[in-house]
């Protein structure tokens, strides 16, 4: 009986990984310019858009200002509130799924 070549193909589908949305909390204390440089720096935006979220945040209490994987929602916080604390700013930032 003749050997028949057998080939297996396995299909593995990888999960899109988890998207959070990384929110600005306003508050009283913190700069303007220290939210819109922390805008630019951690997250790279232009000071035009800066400049916007910033004034989003200030007017509606807080706004959305990455949607990102959560590893990488979670570093960028963090790297925000170290520098904020550094400022002695009491800047909030707070990570919420993206259910969309």
């Amino acid at each position: 009986m003749p050997h028949a070549d057998i080939k297996e193909q396995t299909r593995v589908k990888i999960a899109e990984p988890p998207m959070y949305k990384v929110i600005y909390v306003n508050d009283e204390v913190t700069t303007v310019d220290f939210v819109m440089t922390s805008l630019m720096d951690v997250f790279h935006y232009t000071p035009d858009t800066a400049e916007q979220i910033t004034w989003d945040i200030h007017e509606n209490g807080s706004a959305v200002v990455a949607v990102l994987p959560y590893e990488l929602a979670e570093q960028k916080g963090s790297e925000v509130l170290v520098s904020a604390r550094t400022h002695q700013y009491p800047l909030q930032v707070r990570l919420e799924a993206d259910v969309a």
